[in-house]
């Protein structure tokens, strides 16, 4: 029987323990939402449906036809359709605060999981140099080399996130002066 079965068990685990942990947490922050942010999420999700397209389209016909005259025994309120684009102009602002409303959200969140990758992006980075330590210090007292044993001093060193931000602006400025 092959070592690789039980790790294999071991990445099931932790894969599972891994998805469940945020699942759990989407949820919590569901529950969380206030109420008029709930509100917002279900008209913007229902706004950028295809029923809300066809019920809009069922009612434009409707008001149309019926303020052309179609059906005599229904007087037309609105032959000019002065009110529906009233009607239509508050909708889209209301609409478009919703939706506003929801990408403010949705950025905040984004934010958040941004910010959760960099951390463990950094945590990552601090365990892989402590490897490379370890792995110098056994290779060398061993006296084994190793194609890398000139970057080794460099490898071992803990990025500055500073250091790294500070140059990707620098960067980021040269190429819009450009």
């Amino acid at each position: 029987m092959s070592m690789a079965a039980p790790q294999s068990a071991d990445m099931q685990s932790v894969l599972h323990n891994n998805i469940q942990a945020l699942v759990d947490h989407r949820r919590e922050q569901e529950q969380h939402r206030a109420f008029q942010d709930r509100i917002a999420g279900v008209i913007s999700r229902f706004a950028g449906s295809m029923a809300f397209v066809y019920l809009h389209l069922a009612i434009l016909i409707v008001w149309v036809a019926l303020n052309l005259g179609a059906i005599r025994a229904i007087p037309p309120w609105d032959p000019s359709f002065v009110i529906l684009a009233m009607v239509a102009s508050v909708e889209a602002i209301f609409l478009s605060t919703f939706v506003l409303i929801n990408q403010n959200r949705m950025a905040e969140l984004s934010e958040r999981r941004a910010e959760l990758n960099l951390q463990i992006s950094l945590l990552n980075e601090h365990e892989t140099t402590r490897l490379i330590e370890m792995m110098s210090a056994l290779t060398e007292r061993l006296k084994v080399p190793t194609p890398a044993d000139d970057e080794l001093p460099q490898l071992a060193q803990n990025v500055d996130p500073q250091a790294v931000m500070s140059q990707i602006e620098r960067v980021s400025e040269n190429q819009t002066k450009r």
